[in-house]
């Protein structure tokens, strides 16, 4: 399943595979959307805050484009995640040369591999990446689907499958981190957002395990945290970690205290905004 360069082991394209249903409760039309665009070669943007389903839509977007030539049985489009950070160069991207006894061997970066194999390319927090890394993907968004990979002197074509995904948190959108216009404008862009109350209720419960009367609290703690922002609290609590919180309660943990954990610690260090959220928990869980 693997090979290996330089202790190095490169991850065979089938273990890219999303074989189970992963859950995910649609909102909107994000569904109908996706998959429009999948058909079509259509590159996509995906919008939203931190914890709100980007991932998690994007695998379960993976398991659901099913290779039809499997005669629609599981097989999922492979997925090819990559988290973005401010040192990601093209070559973390592309692939390099490693150095193999007293020869090179060329190792395909992600990108490199979707394009070859036909996968979704996820780059995830896209804005966390040097600008001029995200140049290169510009002539894989249009109409041509091509990637140069300049160090081998080659111009790769997208295989059927292929299509670039992208996401990022407009939140943390500034001068320094947000997306140049002329990579904005290739693709469509979804927006995410937190699910209403009885919609995140249902995630909760399914992912943590916990009852439906305790999952509908959290849900409605989440409603009232949310309506701090104005009051010095920059990030919502966002649905992972009251799934977080979820899990705790249903490993024994008092709800008070897997909230305190989960959701007052996680979200600040402010000792005055601190209080405030635990007054809202103590409101609600009153043990």
């Amino acid at each position: 399943m693997t090979t290996e360069a330089a202790g190095f082991k490169q991850i065979a394209v089938e273990d890219f595979r999303i074989t189970e249903e992963p859950f995910y409760l649609p909102i909107n039309d994000e569904i109908e959307l996706f998959e429009t665009a999948y058909e079509r070669k259509i590159p996509v943007l995906l919008k939203g805050p931190t914890g709100s389903g980007k991932t998690r839509f994007v695998e379960y977007m993976s398991w659901r484009l099913h290779n039809r030539a499997a005669g629609g049985h599981a097989e999922g489009v492979p997925l090819i995640t990559v988290s973005c950070h401010e040192d990601l160069t093209a070559s973390d991207l592309v692939g390099r040369y490693l150095l193999e006894g007293d020869e090179t061997r060329w190792i395909d970066g992600p990108i490199t591999r979707a394009t070859k194999v036909g996968a979704i390319c996820y780059l995830d927090e896209i804005v966390e990446a040097r600008k001029d890394t995200t140049v290169l993907i510009h002539p894989l968004t249009d109409y041509r689907r091509l990637l140069p990979v300049e160090k081998r002197g080659e111009l790769l074509e997208a295989a059927d499958g292929f299509l670039l995904v992208m996401s990022y948190n407009p939140g943390y959108q500034s001068a320094i981190k947000d997306l140049k216009h002329s990579t904005r404008q290739r693709f469509i862009a979804i927006e995410f957002d937190y699910p209403p109350r009885d919609e995140e209720a249902v995630i909760i419960q399914k992912e943590s395990g916990v009852s439906l009367e305790v999952a509908q609290e959290l849900a409605k703690l989440a409603e009232k945290v949310r309506n701090l922002k104005e009051h010095g609290l920059s990030e919502g609590v966002s649905t992972r970690l009251l799934i977080y919180a979820g899990k705790l309660v249903a490993g024994g943990i008092s709800p008070r205290r897997a909230c305190q954990v989960a959701i007052v610690w996680a979200l600040t260090d402010d000792g005055e905004v601190q209080r405030s959220i635990e007054e809202v928990v103590t409101s609600i869980f009153d043990e």
